[in-house]
């Protein structure tokens, strides 16, 4: 599998620009993100792979306004971040649905938080439902849902405002193995659908590879290892199953391991 270093200019063309980013909980504490350089190109899917605590979850955070780095810059087509950015949905790792609404009325609460959803969102709405395999159960409550379904509801949220960006902080970690895959299924035909940019961070290596058109790697704040994945879109759920598949991740692994380059040897913050 092709291996490539992070970008180091930071005018690397990129719909998202990471720019030397980093992040510090404390002013003169150590760096959670250091000096961080990701570019995504417009409609790419790019994941972000790394073990429990290497700040992963943080430079999310950054890429969605969330948190402001105390180095560095965050870009959206060319535009700093200077808080949440009204492009870009964000999928959090638990569902985090309202229990006293109906399924069809979290999917809108975006836009309920702004104003009365008008027929048109409604529509919509219950249009990224039946997309996700949710059309008959419009009307039910996360505590009738289950977890999958429950996951699929948060997705179709992020999506509501028809986001230029979408980012995904492990959100399909607590599903069994094949409600897990139909999520992942379901992800990449709505991204090809609406040509929707994705940053998606989990630790689990399948995933990383089936999703991604490119992984990287991170460590100790850092990113270490970039590779793009050479598999066909769209992707067969009996990709999963192919040798070249089991080799981009068995790639990754050695990533992980520290055993694929010398960038991977590099001090953690």
């Amino acid at each position: 599998m092709p291996t490539d270093p992070p970008p180091t200019d930071p005018s690397a063309p990129g719909f998202v620009a990471i720019e030397r980013a980093g992040y510090r909980y404390e002013a003169g504490g150590p760096a959670v993100v250091d000096g961080v350089d990701w570019a995504i190109p417009r409609g790419e899917i790019h994941c972000l792979l790394g073990r429990s605590g290497c700040g992963k979850t943080t430079l999310l955070k950054l890429a969605a306004g969330l948190l402001l780095p105390s180095e560095g810059a965050i870009r959206i087509a060319g535009e700093a971040l200077r808080g949440p950015s009204p492009r870009a949905g964000f999928v959090f790792q638990a569902p985090t649905l309202l229990d006293w609404l109906s399924a069809l009325d979290n999917v809108l609460l975006p836009v309920s938080l702004k104003r009365r959803p008008t027929a048109a969102e409604r529509a919509a709405a219950r249009d990224l439902l039946a997309r996700v395999g949710l059309a008959d159960l419009a009307e039910r409550r996360p505590r009738e849902l289950s977890g999958g379904q429950r996951s699929r509801v948060a997705v179709a949220r992020a999506l509501i405002g028809a986001p230029d960006l979408l980012l995904l902080d492990e959100p399909f970690a607590a599903l069994d193995a094949l409600t897990r895959e139909e999520l992942q299924d379901d992800l990449l035909r709505l991204c090809a659908l609406h040509g929707t940019t994705a940053l998606f961070v989990t630790h689990d290596i399948g995933e990383a590879v089936y999703l991604g058109d490119r992984v990287a790697v991170m460590a100790g704040g850092r990113l270490t290892q970039a590779r793009r994945i050479a598999l066909p879109r769209p992707r067969p759920p009996a990709l999963r199953y192919t040798p070249v598949f089991a080799a981009a991740c068995r790639a990754l692994r050695e990533a992980m391991d520290g055993e694929a380059g010398p960038a991977s040897r590099r001090p953690a913050a």
